[in-house]
C-alpha cells in the first residue's frame, strides 16, 4: 500500500475542525466557481480511462484513484464507471490539497495526477483509497471479487457514490455481498455520531446531492432523483473486525457532483459544493489515517 501519510507537509495531516459553513466560506473566499476554471476542471469530458503510467514512482503524495468496471445494466442519468469523470476527480485534488496538509500528485504539467484503476491485477494495491460511481450498473467478474476481498481485507478503502434508489441499492449490495459475506461483515448505517463526520470537518447530516441536469429540470426545487423512493439519502458502511471502515456506500445522493459541477452556476454551487467537499475530505482523511 501506498504510503500516503507521509504526503503531509507538515506533521499530522488535519487542520482544527471546521464547521461546514466556515468551510462555504472559505470556499467562496478562495476561488469560487468562476475563477475555479482557471484552477480545476473547465469543463472537458474526455472519458478515456486514465490508466497508472507504470513508469512512475509513487512517492505517497495523494491520488484520487477511480475504479474501472463494466456495467451490467443501466440507469437513469447514469453512465457507469466514468460518472462524473474527470471533472470530481481534478477538482476534488485541488481542493483537497487547499483544505487540508495534504500534498498531491502532479503531472509534468502541474495538473491533478488522478488516475482509473482495474479491481484485477497488483496495480490496485498502490493506491489505499479507491472510488466507484453508479455502482446500481455494476457487475464483478470473479476474479475482481477476490482481488478487492483482499484489498479491502489488506487495509484497503472503497467509497462507493450517486447510485439512487431500491434497484441500484439491490444490484450493489448484490455485487459487494459476493466481495464481503454479510454474515462476517455486515452493512450497516453510519451514526451521525461516528468519527467519519468529524474528522476534519463537523459534519451534521448526509447531504443530498442531485446531479446538475436533474436540479436544472427540476426547476431547482426537489433533489431526489427518484421521487419518494430516494427521498432519505444514507451513508453506510462495512467494517472490519476491528471496526475499521472498509467501504463507505453514499446512497441516493451524488456527492460527486457537488466537487464537478462546482464551477457550473453558481447557485448549484453555493447550494451543494460546499457540503460536499466537506464530507469528501472528511470520509478520504478517516481513509488515509485508519
Amino acid at each position: 500500500m501506498q504510503a500516503v501519510l507521509s504526503s503531509a507537509r507538515r506533521p499530522g495531516v488535519i487542520k482544527p475542525i471546521l464547521c461546514v459553513s466556515s468551510l462555504l466560506a472559505i470556499v467562496l473566499a478562495a476561488s469560487g466557481p468562476v475563477e475555479a476554471q482557471s484552477r480545476g476542471w473547465g469543463g472537458r469530458r474526455n472519458r478515456t480511462p486514465k490508466f497508472p503510467d507504470p513508469n512512475v514512482v509513487l512517492d505517497g503524495r495523494f491520488v484520487f484513484a477511480r475504479i474501472y468496471y463494466e456495467r451490467v445494466r443501466r440507469e437513469w442519468l447514469g453512465q457507469g464507471w466514468f460518472t462524473d469523470y474527470p471533472g470530481s476527480d481534478i477538482n476534488f485534488m485541488s481542493r483537497f490539497e487547499e483544505f487540508t496538509e495534504v500534498e498531491i500528485r502532479r503531472d509534468e504539467e502541474g495538473r491533478p495526477d488522478h488516475v482509473v484503476v482495474r479491481l484485477t491485477g497488483d496495480a490496485l494495491f498502490d493506491y489505499p483509497f479507491v472510488f466507484m460511481s453508479d455502482v446500481g450498473t455494476v457487475g464483478f467478474t470473479p476474479p475482481e471479487v477476490e482481488n478487492l476481498r483482499n484489498y479491502l481485507l489488506r487495509g484497503g478503502f472503497l467509497w462507493v457514490d450517486d447510485f439512487w434508489g431500491n434497484l441500484a441499492w439491490q444490484q450493489w449490495t448484490e455485487q459487494i455481498t459476493r466481495v464481503l459475506p454479510p454474515g462476517d461483515y455486515p452493512i450497516f448505517d453510519i451514526p451521525l455520531d461516528h468519527q467519519i463526520f468529524r474528522v476534519l470537518y463537523d459534519v451534521k447530516r448526509v447531504p443530498q446531492i442531485p446531479s446538475i441536469q436533474y436540479w436544472r429540470t427540476s426547476g431547482g426545487f426537489t433533489t431526489s432523483e427518484r421521487g419518494a423512493e430516494s427521498a432519505e439519502p444514507h451513508l453506510r458502511g462495512i467494517a472490519d473486525e476491528s471496526g475499521r471502515l472498509m467501504v463507505v456506500m453514499s446512497h441516493n445522493t451524488d456527492i460527486a457532483d457537488g466537487w464537478e459541477r462546482e464551477n457550473e452556476e453558481w447557485e448549484y454551487f453555493y447550494q451543494f459544493s460546499a457540503e460536499a467537499y466537506a464530507l469528501g475530505i472528511n470520509i478520504i482523511l478517516y481513509a488515509m489515517t485508519h
